[in-house]
This record gives structure tokens, sequence and C-alpha cells, in this order.
């Protein structure tokens, strides 16, 4: 029986192929960005039935578009159940194409059965037609459908799959194309599938008068088209919301984790540590039982920051808060509060001795050499240690007596920890009252300046002097340098505090010049903290020269153990002062280890030796009195001058002369005078000369 079909219902077929081959594509990348296994399920069901219904229609339209010389129709029943083949084969393509790993056995596995559940929907869409006698199939022809719909499945899964990312580039342009190539595969099935039914001459069809063609080809393409462009907006916009309300989700993270972790640790911060310490207070009370804090900070970091950078610096913190972790339990709270200080928080410990033994863990195993990374840790921690409920029930006073703790285990020589005790308290009470009359003393004149004189070496004839600071406050009383000097230090109030030295003894010398008093050179101490200035020597030119003093009236001194923590860095820099005018001398020489190759690289102008050595000349005799002589030969012959400090005696004076030491200053020659005391010094020794 001769057959023939519409053009443009054979168009349109295509088309709902290929429509419905796009909402496959489209609902995998959608599925994949769905967190709920719940929701994963309901759009599988929903994007069954829309894609089920989408490769069902496109087969009947394409029937409808065959026609024969006698009136067609479908049975109802026949019709609905391959109608169900469509949907459980696309319920499967799905299943398949949205699991976490689609296997090469899976795949091939998945195409099978997809194949045949596709070519059954179109051959019991064909039994629908209740041909009399039935159609004949030609094996060929037939095989050919088959592996046409096992191929096509197979290659419409893996497209779905390598094709679900949505973040993919140009991933709707590649999702068309590809829907075009799974739309002619599947149209390719269904002709293949027609071409090999063969229908006996007079047959007849049992099924005419049941669904209407012309109804049913306008019912099925209107519905097809309605469900799949449904579907595919709401795919659309549903991908939208979800992703929109994964990028809140992932900016509400990251919001949350700015405002509880370190942002270059991954510790967690200090409004963190307050939370969990204060949970840890609560929970202590009920239970009575005891946690402890200890509070480090990193000694020798400083160092590393100012020298090699910042970035060197943050490796260092990132490096030391890993190894960190690895020290204590998995159970205790480690916490970054900002710049070198790290706080464990170590809860349900049975005894004092127990957090002893934890922080001893920690500082044997920071002093291994070896680490994962194979990096030297460069840093030691000074740890101290609050205990509640002895030393505080509050997160305030446990954090401030293990800070307290902390600078007494600094104090006692680093890299050690120490328990808090309550004269520490007392102690750092006094620190932040020092810190405070710091504050007020530069602006209310609370300082002083004492001159201290220098001898040259005969001992008669004054050389310079060197300016020692003063603290006189209103109720503290009078402070010594060796317990205001080491807190500015730490406080960085010493930078302004140098600076105020060099102005009020530039301000001085000029005093005296107006007097009539002959130019006098007085040094200056600088501080560790003043040589990491990155503009120190054009600040301190600056103030020189707006007092009118002329620089060589200065000399300032660095000591030997600060100069040699980055001796390049002391070489530029004294070479910067030496090119302003300044000159240059290395204090306390014989106390900070340097080589004989620096020593002759710094090029100072004089060498300083420390009063341990200057006291060795009567405590250790002829071994005393050879160091010291060797100290000034080696400065001779490297042509800088030398000074003795701390001369107390005059068996000292005499050994010191006899070595023909340049200068010398101690208590036997002259104590510390105010300026006005100095001034009349300056003024008897003018008028005898």
């Amino acid at each position: 029986m001769q057959s023939s079909y519409n053009f443009w219902l054979v168009a349109i077929s295509f088309a709902v192929a290929a429509l419905a081959s796009y909402t496959a594509l489209d609902l995998t990348g959608r599925i994949f960005l769905l967190a709920s296994a719940r929701q994963r399920h309901a759009w599988r069901l929903g994007g069954a039935a829309a894609l089920g219904v989408g490769i069902w229609s496109m087969h009947f339209v394409a029937m409808l578009a065959f026609s024969l010389p006698i009136p067609l129709g479908y049975d109802f029943s026949t019709t609905a159940y391959s109608l169900g083949l469509a949907i459980g084969a696309s319920y499967l393509a799905l299943i398949v194409t949205t699991q976490a790993r689609l296997t090469p056995l899976r795949l091939i596995a998945g195409g099978v059965l997809m194949g045949f559940g596709i070519a059954g929907m179109h051959y019991t869409g064909m039994a629908a037609m209740q041909m009399e006698p039935g159609i004949h199939y030609q094996p060929a022809w037939f095989a050919a459908s088959l592996a046409i719909a096992i191929g096509a499945s197979t290659a419409a899964l893996w497209m779905a799959r390598a094709l679900s990312n949505d973040g993919e580039h140009h991933v709707l342009r590649k999702r068309f194309i590809a829907a075009l190539v799974m739309g002619v595969a599947i149209s390719g099935m269904h002709y293949a599938g027609m071409a090999a039914a063969e229908f006996p001459a007079g047959a007849v069809c049992g099924a005419a008068k049941g669904v209407n063609a012309a109804w049913l080809a306008t019912s099925v393409i209107l519905f097809t088209f309605a469900i799949l462009i449904v579907t595919l907006i709401l795919s659309r916009f549903d991908a939208r919301t979800s992703f929109l309300v994964s990028a809140v989700s992932k900016l509400n993270g990251q919001i949350v984790r700015l405002a509880t972790l370190d942002t270059l640790t991954g510790l967690p911060n200090r409004s963190t540590l307050t939370e969990r310490i204060d949970r840890a207070i609560h929970s202590a009370r009920r239970r009575r039982s005891l946690f402890a804090i200890l509070f480090m900070d990193l000694d020798g970091f400083k160092t590393i920051n100012d020298s090699l950078g910042h970035s060197a610096g943050d490796e260092v913190l990132s490096a030391f808060a890993q190894r960190l972790l690895q020290c204590v339990r998995a159970s205790d709270t480690v916490a970054r509060l900002g710049g070198d200080e790290f706080v464990v928080l170590s809860e349900n410990l049975a005894s004092r001795e127990d957090a002893g033994t934890m922080a001893e863990d920690v500082l044997d195993r920071m002093r291994q050499g070896v680490w994962a990374d194979s990096q030297p840790l460069q840093v030691m921690p000074s740890i101290g240690i609050a205990l509640f409920p002895y030393d505080g029930d509050t997160v305030e006073t446990l954090l401030k007596h293990a800070d307290a703790a902390m600078y007494e285990a600094k104090r006692a020589g680093r890299g050690t920890y120490r328990f808090f005790e309550q004269s520490m308290k007392e102690a750092a009470m006094r620190t932040l009252q020092i810190q405070s009359a710091l504050h007020e003393a530069l602006t209310t004149g609370h300082f002083s300046l004492h001159f201290q004189p220098k001898f040259h070496g005969s001992g008669d004839s004054l050389a310079g002097a060197e300016a020692l600071i003063r603290l006189h406050h209103p109720q503290l009383g009078t402070l010594t340098p060796l317990e205001f000097i080491p807190i500015a230090e730490r406080s960085g109030q010493i930078v302004q505090i140098g600076y105020w030295v060099l102005r009020e003894t530039c301000r001085q010398i000029r005093r005296w010049v107006e007097q009539g008093l002959p130019l006098m050179k007085v040094a200056i101490n600088l501080s560790p903290r003043q040589l990491s200035q990155p503009n120190l020597v054009a600040t301190m030119l600056d103030i020189v020269q707006a007092e009118g003093v002329q620089c060589a009236q200065i000399m300032f001194e660095i000591t030997e153990t600060v100069a040699m923590q980055d001796a390049p860095k002391t070489i530029e820099m004294i070479r910067e002062f030496q090119a302003s005018g300044f000159e240059i001398a290395i204090d306390d020489f014989g106390t900070g280890y340097s080589s004989l190759a620096y020593l002759q690289r710094f090029r100072v102008k004089q060498l300083k030796i420390d009063r341990f050595f200057t006291n060795g000349l009567d405590e250790h005799g002829p071994e005393g009195s050879a160091i010291v002589s060797a100290i000034i030969a080696l400065a001779h012959s490297l042509d800088m001058d030398v000074v003795a400090e701390g001369v107390e005696t005059e068996s000292q004076l005499g050994k010191l002369k006899s070595m023909m030491c340049d200068e010398m200053q101690g208590f036997l020659l002259g104590k510390p005078l105010t300026a006005d005391d100095f001034g009349e010094m300056l003024r008897a020794r003018t008028v005898t000369a």
C-alpha cells in the first residue's frame, strides 16, 4: 500500500524533537545545581513528564504526517501506553545523566535501556493503529531503527552530561547545536522505523473511528510546545533563583567568615575567641572544672617583619598558626588576636600542671628544626597562662592576666612560659600607669635631659657629653630609664620620645653657644624601634636643621646587639647618617657578637666598650686587661676611637690611660648633670683654660 508524508508536519516533528532535546539538556544542568535530594527527585519526575511528552509528541506528529489511501486513527489506551513508555525512558535518562559519576558502563547501559524504551514507544504507537491485517516489518530496517535509537540515546546521555555545567563558556550555544544533532537522531530513528513498516494491500485501520487525526495533530502540537516551553521557562527562572540564592548564601558565608575568622591564618578571631571563652566560663561553673588561657607573643617577629617585609611576616604567622594547631588537642581553640598574638583556650583540664605541660609541649615542638614544610620557624613564642577560676572569672580579666604573664615570660628570657601571679597584676598596672605617664610627659614637660660628661684619654679635658633622658611624674615620682624605656619601646612611644630628645639636645646646644660656651659634641642613643622607622634619617636631619645646629655636633649611638640584628640594613643606615653629616658610635661593644667583617664594614667613628669589660679591669686582673687592650688595638687598627664607659675606680682609669683609650666616662670622672650644671662646668673649665 502506497504512503505519503505532509512536509509541514514532518518539519514540525523535527522542531518538536529539537526542542525536547534542548529541554533535556537544560534540565540536566538545572538538576545539577540542586543541593537537596528531594528537589532533585521532584525535578527529575517533572522533567521526565515534560521530556517524555516531547519525545512522544514528536513521534505522533510524525505519524500524523504519514498518510495512507485509507482512513487512519489511533486507539486511545494503546496511545496512552506509548506515552507512558516515553516518560519512563525520559526518567531513566535524567537519572543516568544526573548521577555524581557517569562511568562508561553506566552510560552504555543507560543508552541501551533508553533506546529500547523509545523504540518500544514508537512501535507501541504504531500498534495503536490496529491495522488488519497487521503491519509487517522488514528485519533490516527494524534492526537499523533499534540501532539508531540506542546510538542516539547514548549520544544524548553523553552530551547532556558534558553540557551539564551552566558556568561553562558558551554553554547555551553548545546546547542549541547539540539539540539539533539529537533532534536529527531522534527523527532518524522514527523514520527508519516507518521505513521498516509494510502495510498489506487491502488492509484497514481498526482504530479509524478512534481519535480523530486532524484534532489529534492540532492538540498534540499545541500541548507539546506549551509543556516544553513552560518547562524551559520554569527551569531558567528556577536556575536563576537558585543562582541568586547560592550567591547570597556564599556572600553570607564570606561575611560570617570575615566576622568570625582571621583572614590570614583562618583561625578564630578575637570576637569568636571571646564568645568561646564566655561559653567555657559558664560550662566550667556548671561542671566545677578548670580551663586555661595560653596567651602567646612571637619573639623576634618584629625583626623579621621589618627586615624582610610584611609578606615574609605573613608567611611566618601562617606557618606558626598551622604548627600551633598540631601542638594542641583537637578540642582546644586556637585563635589569633591580631599582629603576632595568639591564644589557646584549653578546657576540661585536670590540674594546673596540665596547662604547664601543654605550654612545655608547644615550646618543645616549636624548637624542632624540621616540619612538614621543611622550613625553619625562625620565631619562638613567649607564653603566659591564666587559669579559671583562680585567675579571673570574666573574659576580659582572664585575657588581661594571661597577657601580663606573657610579658613576665618575656622578661624571664623569652621562649618560655609563666603562670599568672598576683604580683604580675600589680606590674601590669604599673606598666599601664607608666604608659599613661609617657603620653602625658611629651606635652606637659615631665621629661628632662641630663648630660654625662665624656673626657679625653688623659682624663682631664672635656671631649663631649652623652644625653640621658629623665622622667619625673607628679604621681609616680622619678622614674629611671631602665623602668620606662622598655615600656616605651614595646608601646612604640619611644619614637616620639627619641625625636623629643634630639630636639631638646639641639636647643640646649644652642643655649650654651648663646651663653658663649664652647661647642660640645653630644651623643644620643637610638632605640631598636627608632631604627625601624623608614624615614628616620630624614626626620632627624629636619629637626637638627630646624633648630639651627650643625649635624657634626650630634653623634648617634647604636647598641651592638641592635646593629647585628640586621647588619646589612644597619650598614645602609649608618651610611645615610654619615652622608647627612652625623657621626655614629657602636655602643655596648662586646655584647652583640659582631663579626670582624661587619665591624670593618660599619666604619663608625667610635666603639664604646661595655661597662662589663671596664669592671673586668679590676675583677679579672690580667685577663680583663688583655681583653680591653685587644678591643682598643682592634678599633685603632680600623681607625676608630674607643670610649670606655663605667669608669669608677682610679685603677681602671690608670689602666685605660696606659692602653691609650681615646675617651672615658663614668662616675669617677663625672656624674650626669642637669643642663644648667653642665653649662656651669663648661664655664668653669673655660675660665680655667
